[in-house]
């Protein structure tokens, strides 16, 4: 069979390890579904585009790469918002559209899906603001175009367009010549040295050596080389919001969530009051930090990041991140072993009658197991799991920065099917899971069998704890929760439950371990103004003058 631009773009998807393509059919991307249906490729049919984009960032996040399939101009523009979020957190997602023939676009005819003006162009010219690369494909630049692009997206961690007229489908293309990943090139001498020698100069007298660890690390692949720097120290390690599950949370090593003036007393004097920092792969937000309350050591910090690191003044251009800690990992071997954290004991929460967050956080930490993808909706859920001290192996998945709501349901959707062997655990607030629902219908299309928590607290409590009132705008409809993956086309492939008592959720969570390749839901009720773990605290950051009488 010989190659065309449609079987070529299914080839490369493949070579970055993609193996599930999210998406909406529609009329200008039906041909190149057909050729997609006819290889190893699988698409995976979404409610709308939006699920398909969260559900292909959440499949990256696990596989290094996800793909999502729209149409021109409507599918696309109700994807743009989840590849904002990708954009914004460092995820490699490739959007495929389909697009109108080059003959109808340089007619510029007025056709469905565009303003009618001619003007086939302003939809990539939107896509500007939130992918790192962009291309109509044309018959003269197709082969080399989707490489350049598909390359793009992988060493930017950042998402790409890739516009496929319909006339182009089966257009001839000639086969790759070349790997699309080019081999990693080592760092020059010149580089390194120069980095080693400004790192073993603060190094040298600092008694207490602390690392501080963030997404970026688990973007870059650098990973295991975090792992072997804190391990050779051995050094105590903290993650940040957006990097929780990039350190292994089991280990002595391990120091706790770094939140700035919401972090535990241990974890803060551990990053704060370190002689020398290494801070890897770290974003600096709002929601990273606490309120920006951070307070990394001025002149004592070593600041890793995926191309670049600084040590004070000195920057050191063209060095990846994992060959820093391997510099680094080199430096602190043989050193004596300072003290590590010794984080306070998890005291258990006190169980009444009715089902509170205490209880319903202590309860889940001790039903995730090693191994497990956690997916925490950003809001309630992700500050309930962000003290829990997680197993070995454990993946966490959130969006922290760009916190959109409903984001969390269609991306477990795609942990589930990145991570087959793996089980999913979705955690999510009543408000969040009404935006998104309609994906639980699609995970029992795909096979998908996560544990889905739903906190039923009445509506959106991270705003009511932001901004107290008695204000309804922050209620929402009463849904009967276990009774969605029926309506959505579960049949028996689902189980549903739903807690009000301790006792009821032990049932629940109980259930939910012989389910036996089922999806659970269970619908954990708690009170609307009950809070977990820090969000008091942190919600008071951000309280607006008005909820305060009028003190920010």
């Amino acid at each position: 069979m010989s190659t065309t631009v449609a079987t070529r773009l299914i080839a490369r998807l493949r070579e970055i390890g993609i193996e599930h393509l999210f998406g909406v059919p529609a009329d200008y991307n039906l041909d190149f579904l057909d050729r997609v249906y006819a290889s190893e490729l699988a698409f995976v049919g979404n409610c709308n585009e939006l699920g398909a984009a969260y559900a292909a960032d959440g499949y990256a996040r696990l596989r290094g790469a996800g793909a999502l399939l729209t149409t021109f101009g409507v599918g696309e523009l109700s994807a743009v918002n989840g590849i904002g979020g990708s954009y914004a957190e460092s995820v490699p997602v490739v959007e495929i559209v389909g697009a109108p023939s080059t003959r109808v676009t340089a007619a510029g005819l007025p056709m469905h899906h565009t303003m009618a003006d001619g003007d086939f162009g302003r939809f990539e010219r939107l896509h500007q603001e939130v992918t790192c690369d962009r291309v109509t494909l044309t018959a003269e630049n197709a082969a080399e175009e989707m490489d350049r692009v598909l390359r793009a997206c992988w060493e930017h961690k950042r998402p790409v367009r890739i516009a496929l007229p319909t006339d182009l489908v089966d257009a001839p293309a000639p086969d790759p010549d070349e790997p699309l990943l080019p081999e990693a090139q080592s760092p020059a001498a010149p580089v390194l040295e120069a980095f080693r020698a400004a790192a073993s100069v603060l190094l040298a007298d600092a008694a207490r050596v602390a690392v501080v660890a963030d997404h970026l690390v688990e973007r870059h692949g650098a990973h295991e080389a975090l792992a072997d720097l804190v391990a050779a120290g051995p050094l105590p390690a903290a993650a940040m919001n957006m990097g929780k599950g990039v350190l292994d949370e089991s280990a002595a090593t391990f120091a706790g969530m770094y939140i700035g003036a919401a972090s535990a007393p241990v974890t803060r004097r551990t990053v704060e009051e370190a002689d020398c920092l290494v801070a890897v792969g770290v974003l600096v937000t709002d929601a990273n930090t606490g309120g920006f309350t951070h307070a990394f050591p001025e002149g004592r910090t070593i600041e890793v990041q995926p191309y670049r690191t600084r040590i004070g003044q000195a920057e050191f251009g063209g060095l990846p991140m994992a060959d820093a800690l391997a510099v680094l990992t080199d430096l602190v071997k043989g050193r004596a072993a300072g003290e590590l954290p010794q984080p306070a004991a998890r005291v258990p929460a006190v169980e009444a009658a009715e089902l509170t967050q205490a209880v319903l956080w202590d309860r889940v930490a001790a039903f995730v197991r090693a191994g497990d993808v956690v997916v925490a909706e950003q809001g309630t859920a992700f500050f309930g799991i962000a003290d829990m001290r997680m197993p070995a192996g454990v993946s966490v998945v959130s969006q922290v920065l760009w916190s959109s709501i409903g984001y969390t349901l269609p991306a477990a959707l795609g942990t589930c099917l990145a991570a087959p062997d793996r089980r999913t655990l979705l955690v999510i607030g009543d408000g969040s899971l009404q935006l998104t629902a309609q994906e639980i219908g699609t995970f029992a299309r795909a096979g998908a069998a996560p544990v889905i928590v739903v906190v039923n607290n009445g509506g959106y409590t991270i705003e009511r704890a932001i901004h107290p009132t008695d204000a309804p705008y922050n209620d929402i409809a009463p849904w009967r929760y276990t009774d969605l993956p029926a309506a959505f086309g579960a049949g028996d492939r689902a189980v549903s439950f739903r807690a009000t008592t301790p006792a009821e959720l032990a049932a629940a969570l109980a259930e939910a371990e012989r389910a036996d390749g089922r999806l659970v839901l269970i619908e954990a009720v708690v009170d609307p103004e009950d809070y977990p773990g820090r969000l008091a605290a942190i919600a008071a950051k951000y309280r607006t003058p008005a909820a305060t009488g009028g003190a920010a």
